[in-house]
């Protein structure tokens, strides 16, 4: 008798040192199924995968494939058993095609020579329904054809249980549902799917069963049909959390900062931004959404003073603030807070304690040639509280914290210091749900306050929910900004790749605009102005 289940995972325990990563955890993969592997950061799913795929040994337990006990010591054995895993971070050589990355695992030499390996990958690709030129170089690919061809390298390889690790993190709508009916596929053609993530609708809709841990522990695995987001997230996090994302309405106030025809290059010369033109309003969070890569960094540093512009106007007040550095710009009347997408290297000092770190904001400020360290423990002691991060103490070094945790120690800083603008880009990025929601708390409180925020992230529910406006950028260029509880995913998401160009549709346009006409942002931006001028002049 065929055994039921192509995975079978019983008492796994693994320890670093002090810390369980998993204790006694019991996990089953049927043939044929895709499994939802939830739990909050630091309860050790992928510590779980990572054993499966032959990176760690566990300290004890066994593993079963195919109701056979197996030793797993290594990437290449797991590859033996039909095991294979898609890392979040992709495993490919740039300068290679997508048939040589497949070709170069083989164990026979002289791969280069065999013409036909184009023919029999495209075959297969086209067999489980992926779209890939296997002639192409992995450097001029899309995110989304990276991961395909990682998709199709387990697949020649023999893979008949798939791991994907956060599989949609950088996709647009479009190409997870694109993504998701390939992997419906690849189930009916008898594959095992185990899926990492953090998006609970994404796994109400792939997923057949949901296993669900918890630091480091087992909790349950449920059927999909029989369960629902509300209960997922209890059993994730051991009590109950209300998963609707206020959007508090503010009254409108005037830009705090203008954006005109902003011209921004990247590390590598190209351009990066192309003229674009927007506003960021106090009491208003103002989302900016595209495929990774398409200019959001440059942009949210270029507000920020850390990257040149070539061309265009950052307006305050009336004063163009190009070209002045973070405290020039401070002086002007901008209390700004980055919140850079490279937490470590940007954004906060490793080596040292999340004290100090905290004293880096304003230490300038200081009189005298001491810093106030009391002031500065004072300041950590509330951020760790407020946001639940997990440390020793206050004098940890911030580099010893987890990824999310890091992520808590840099927007509780730079919230604290009481800015009118926050740009931020992907804030929750690493954070579990519980974290996550406590974050959208506190940059509502924000928007309450008065602060523009200009909200950079990947997630378009949380966007549509949290945003009172998304901008859209393509290759650098506006495809439109729109009023978030007017748009769709759908609709977001064919901006994202440019099949869909629109201009700015507003609700409440000055006098004499219909509400139906499409203008620019650039236009009703200056239409705005006249408004707000004619009625300061009947005040």
């Amino acid at each position: 008798m065929a055994a039921e289940y192509a995975i079978e995972m019983r008492g796994i325990t693994k320890t670093f040192g002090s810390v369980v990563a998993n204790k006694d955890v019991n996990l089953t993969l049927r043939k044929g199924e895709i499994l939802a592997l939830l739990g909050e950061n630091g309860s050790g799913k992928t510590t779980l995968m990572n054993m499966l795929s032959g990176i760690y040994q566990p300290d004890s337990g066994e593993i079963l494939v195919d109701g056979v006990p197996v030793s797993i010591r290594s990437p290449q054995e797991a590859k033996a058993l039909g095991i294979g895993m898609v890392h979040q971070h992709f495993k490919l050589v740039d300068v290679f095609t997508a048939a040589d990355n497949i070709w170069m695992g083989r164990e026979k030499p002289g791969f280069a020579l065999n013409r036909g390996r184009y023919d029999e990958i495209r075959e297969m690709a086209q067999r489980f329904g992926f779209d890939i030129d296997p002639r192409k170089k992995v450097a001029n690919m899309a995110v989304s054809e990276k991961q395909t061809l990682e998709i199709i390298k387990v697949l020649y390889y023999g893979a008949k249980v798939i791991i994907l690790d956060e599989p949609t993190a950088v996709l647009t709508v479009q190409e997870i549902d694109k993504l998701f009916s390939v992997l419906r596929r690849m189930k009916e053609d008898g594959h095992s799917i185990i899926i990492i993530t953090h998006k609970l609708n994404e796994v109400m809709d792939i997923s057949d069963r949901v296993a669900i841990l918890r630091k480091g522990e087992y909790i349950t695995t449920v059927n999909t049909a029989e369960t629902n987001e509300q209960a997922l997230t209890e059993w994730m996090v051991g009590r109950k959390i209300d998963l609707n994302i206020e959007r508090p309405v503010v009254e409108k106030t005037r830009p705090l900062l203008e954006i005109r025809d902003l011209t921004i290059k990247n590390d590598e010369g190209a351009v990066a931004i192309d003229k674009v033109s927007f506003y960021i309003r106090g009491g208003e969070i103002l989302g900016v959404a595209g495929i990774a890569g398409c200019g959001q960094k440059e942009l949210c540093e270029a507000i920020a003073g850390l990257r040149p512009i070539q061309s265009g106007l950052m307006i305050h007040k009336g004063d163009n603030i190009v070209g002045l550095p973070p405290k020039a710009i401070l002086e002007k009347g901008i209390s700004m807070s980055f919140i850079p997408e490279d937490r470590l290297g940007m954004g906060l000092a490793p080596s040292m304690s999340i004290t100090d770190n905290m004293i880096l904001k304003n230490y300038g400020e200081t009189k005298g040639p001491f810093v106030d360290r009391k002031a500065g423990r004072a300041a950590a002691q509330q951020v760790i509280e407020q946001l639940g991060v997990v440390t020793p103490s206050t004098e940890t070094p911030v580099r010893r914290l987890s990824g999310g945790n890091v992520q808590k120690v840099l927007l509780g800083r730079e919230i604290k210091a009481g800015p009118n603008v926050i740009v931020t880009a992907y804030p929750v990025r690493g954070l579990d749900i519980n974290s996550s929601y406590a974050i959208y708390n506190i940059l509502n409180q924000q928007k309450k306050d008065g602060v523009g925020i200009l909200f950079v992230g990947e997630d378009l529910d949380v966007m549509l929910a949290l945003c009172d406006k998304i901008m859209v950028l393509c290759h650098g260029k506006v495809m439109g900004v729109v009023h978030a509880h007017k748009t769709s995913k759908e609709e977001l998401g064919l901006m994202m790749t440019g099949a869909l160009d629109l201009t700015y549709k507003y609700e409440d346009k000055p006098a004499g605009i219909a509400r139906d006409t499409n203008i620019s942002a650039q236009e009703l931006l200056e239409l705005e102005q006249q408004e707000s001028g004619s009625q300061e002049g009947e005040d």
